[in-house]
């Protein structure tokens, strides 16, 4: 019989962490997400996939550690953890605001680095683990008018690169998945003619599915991924902006 592994997703309430809750929920996994806000969305996820649930704000850095430490009790440890949770805003560099780039900042890297800190130390005790972090197409290639979403998504590139060197010795692999354009909450609020030029802008014509995302995911949290760390993988249909 196949052992269940403990797993914690960030963000798991909507988009890409909800399907990867339903990925690992179907694979049997023990899993833990946290979510910010949505009672209603987590709730129906937990009642979808039997998943547990908690609720902080993970840019309070505090409250990342809080999170960690609730996580890690209700599972008793943690074999893989999701970084998923993250915010996006689209503004004119000049008129992105101290507190706009603090909260970008705030949500897409420094709950990363608390969160992963935090769970990576029971890990280190395990001498195995896998963490994946959810980075973005526009880390690499930048986007208009996402200036503080590109420089965090490009931060965790760099973060993965890091933290996979130094957790190696551990039995502990990082990896990052970078989606392109994705139908999530995220973009649903682009309009149609947006749309429609990133469609034309990806070679396969169409936006992804927060599944195709949570199934990359899948693949470096499993044993079929031991020999990768420090990875970038893109899930962006080719898009390379």
């Amino acid at each position: 019989m196949k052992k269940s592994r403990k797993v914690i997703v960030t963000g798991g309430s909507r988009g890409i962490g909800a399907a990867c809750v339903r990925r690992f929920c179907a694979a049997g996994d023990d899993v833990v997400f946290i979510y910010r806000e949505n009672s209603a969305a987590a709730g129906k996820i937990a009642e979808e996939t039997g998943a547990r649930h908690i609720k902080y704000n993970l840019a309070v850095y505090n409250n990342s550690i809080a999170a960690a430490d609730e996580a890690l009790s209700m599972l008793r440890g943690c074999d893989i953890l999701v970084n998923a949770a993250g915010i996006a805003q689209i503004k004119l560099y000049g008129q992105i605001t101290q507190r706009d780039w603090r909260t970008m900042i705030d949500t897409n890297l420094s709950a990363v680095f608390a969160l992963t800190q935090r769970v990576s130390s029971a890990m280190i005790g395990a001498h195995s683990g896998r963490i994946v972090n959810i980075g973005s197409v526009w880390g690499g290639c930048g986007a208009s008018c996402e200036v503080h979403y590109s420089a965090s998504k490009a931060a965790i590139r760099g973060f993965t690169a890091a933290l996979a060197k130094e957790l190696g010795p551990s039995g502990i692999t990082v990896n990052c998945v970078e989606p392109g354009v994705i139908d999530t909450d995220m973009n649903r609020g682009l309009t149609d003619e947006v749309k429609d030029s990133l469609r034309e802008a990806t070679p396969l014509c169409r936006l992804g599915t927060p599944e195709e995302v949570a199934s990359a995911v899948f693949f470096l949290a499993s044993e079929e991924a031991s020999f990768i760390t420090g990875a970038v993988l893109p899930v962006d249909g080719g898009f390379r902006g």
